[in-house]
């Protein structure tokens, strides 16, 4: 199985630099033993829970736009490895994203 980061590297090719580093750099901070998709949804709820908790300026955007990202990107790591399971799994994204925020 691929680890999140290179599955992260080969879906990205061509985006924006600074927000791929800021992507990386959650994900870096989530690394562990689920697959793919699961690191790839707890980086993204931590970059939402980053963008909730900043002063709601113009320096969050990048957070939120990370966010965005890495849940469009779990699902799609998801939908890749077992589409029967994506509609449970974005569930509990969601669930997961309403009780922190």
């Amino acid at each position: 199985m691929m680890t999140a980061p290179t599955w992260l590297d080969v879906r990205t090719a061509g985006a924006p630099a600074a927000l791929l580093e800021r992507a990386r750099s959650y994900l870096a901070a989530h690394d562990g033993p689920t697959e793919p998709a699961g690191q790839l949804a707890q980086a993204g709820l931590a970059a939402l829970a980053a963008t909730v908790a900043s002063a709601g300026d113009r320096s969050a955007a990048l957070d939120l736009l990370a966010a965005d990202a890495l849940v469009t990107l779990a699902l799609l790591a998801r939908a890749e490895r077992d589409p029967a399971t994506l509609a449970r799994f974005a569930a509990g994204i969601r669930d997961a994203g309403a009780s922190s925020s």
